[in-house]
């Protein structure tokens, strides 16, 4: 029986190598990969097509742990029956286990997560050949697997859901191996997935543009004033938009030209997009157009607000703020407990500020918020609560509440302390 003996040490070690290559190549992306071909690192080619196509290579890597941790461990059982008796298969079952979970399971993924760069490299040749010998065997099983669970892809997996990603980002952060500002972008990424352009856009109100009848000069001073690049150009009022004016264009126009040419041929197209398109699919979509700029309808065509690039990208790595920008900061906090905010500033900002959960399905601002809360368009020093806040209308420009004192229910307002701030 000593060949036995060998087979069964020959697939523990052929667990182990297994068990390495698991756990480092769940850990390896095909960045770090191409990354280790430009370091011209031995068996990066080979990593790389693996990590092109993970799925395929891993099952393979599945079944032949499968294999090895069953294989051995019936041989093992034959083993104590034929040299000890039937009484010592439990026994020895149950110590192969335990000293199985210890060498392989333990030791090799331990090794494989702390050594992931260099063990993935090792193995790579070992599961390329895998990934190649067993594809139709784990093609066979899994279509078995997706027949008795319909609706299940499971030539996809592993899986990881939303919530177990996000988990994993708090817990990066409080072991230290990630900043904030990553764990922040990776919430930022899945928040960016589920919004739409309403709640990014500049509103109507708040949108510069200039009528089709002003001369070259009158957009020039717009553009020193505002320090746009790109400003609407429209006929009556802004459901009457024509197209963007491009500053360059204008500078380019008056200098060769003077203020002579007619602004309508300087007019670039404009690109219309209803309120309910996902910022992802509008960052995609500028990509491809290679615009910067778009006007927003709503449901009954007319314009309810304009987006930029720049409005996209915010969502995703925070305010970005050149020196040109003089805007007052969205969030202050004026005294101990009390927040001066924007009324224009979003519903989802405000809850996780407060780590409260404020309704955000009618309304997008928390100006609209109080709007509805109160039902009439607020005076300067009105108040309402809701969810233990306490909201007082600071200040109301025209039919706009322009800024916000937010405290909890039952600290003191401080509205005088707060109005010398």
């Amino acid at each position: 029986m000593i060949w036995l003996w060998a087979v069964v040490a020959c697939l523990v070690a052929l667990g182990s190598v297994l068990a390495v290559a698991e756990a480092s190549l769940t850990r390896m992306t095909r960045v770090r990969a191409l990354g280790m071909i430009e370091a011209k690192r031995r068996n990066a080619v080979i990593l790389e097509r693996i990590e092109a196509d993970p799925p395929r290579f891993l099952n393979s890597v599945y079944l032949a742990v499968m294999f090895c941790q069953n294989g051995s461990a019936v041989l093992v059982a034959i083993l104590a029956e034929h040299s000890f008796g039937t009484w010592s298969v439990t026994l020895a079952s149950v110590v192969f286990t335990l000293l199985y979970f210890v060498l392989v399971e333990a030791m090799s993924k331990t090794y494989g997560v702390l050594h992931s760069d260099r063990a993935a490299l090792a193995v790579a040749p070992i599961v390329w050949s895998l990934g190649r010998i067993l594809s139709y065997p784990t093609r066979i099983l899994i279509s078995l697997a997706n027949l008795l669970l319909p609706g299940q892809d499971l030539e996809q997996g592993p899986f990881v859901s939303e919530a177990e990603l996000r988990s994993m980002a708090e817990v990066g952060l409080e072991e230290g191996s990630i900043e904030r500002e990553e764990k922040d972008l990776i919430h930022s990424i899945f928040e960016f997935s589920d919004t739409i352009v309403r709640e990014v856009m500049v509103p109507r109100p708040d949108i510069t543009a200039v009528e089709s009848h002003r001369n070259l000069s009158d957009v020039q001073a717009l553009v020193l004033e505002h320090g746009y690049s790109r400003i609407p150009v429209y006929d009556i009022d802004l459901d009457g938009t024509i197209g963007f004016i491009f500053a360059k264009d204008v500078l380019t126009t008056l200098r060769q030209c003077g203020d002579d040419a007619p602004l309508r041929d300087l007019v670039r197209p404009a690109w219309f997009v209803p309120e309910q398109k996902r910022v992802a699919e509008m960052l995609r979509e500028m990509q491809q157009r290679r615009s910067h700029i778009a006007l927003v309808t709503d449901e009954y065509g007319s314009i309810s607000g304009l987006v930029t690039l720049e409005d996209l990208l915010e969502e995703l790595v925070g305010e970005i703020t050149d020196e040109y920008d003089r805007e007052d900061p969205e969030v202050v906090e004026v005294a101990e407990g009390i927040l001066r905010v924007d009324g224009k500033l979003a519903i989802h900002e405000v809850s996780r500020l407060l780590d409260v959960e404020l309704p955000d399905e009618e309304w997008d601002t928390i100006g609209g918020l109080i709007l509805d809360l109160l039902g009439a368009i607020p005076k300067e020093g009105q108040t309402v609560g809701f969810e233990g806040l306490v909201f007082t209308v600071e200040r109301v420009q025209g039919r706009r509440i322009a800024k916000v004192l937010i405290h909890r229910r039952g600290e003191p307002a401080g509205t005088e302390a707060a109005s010398k701030q």
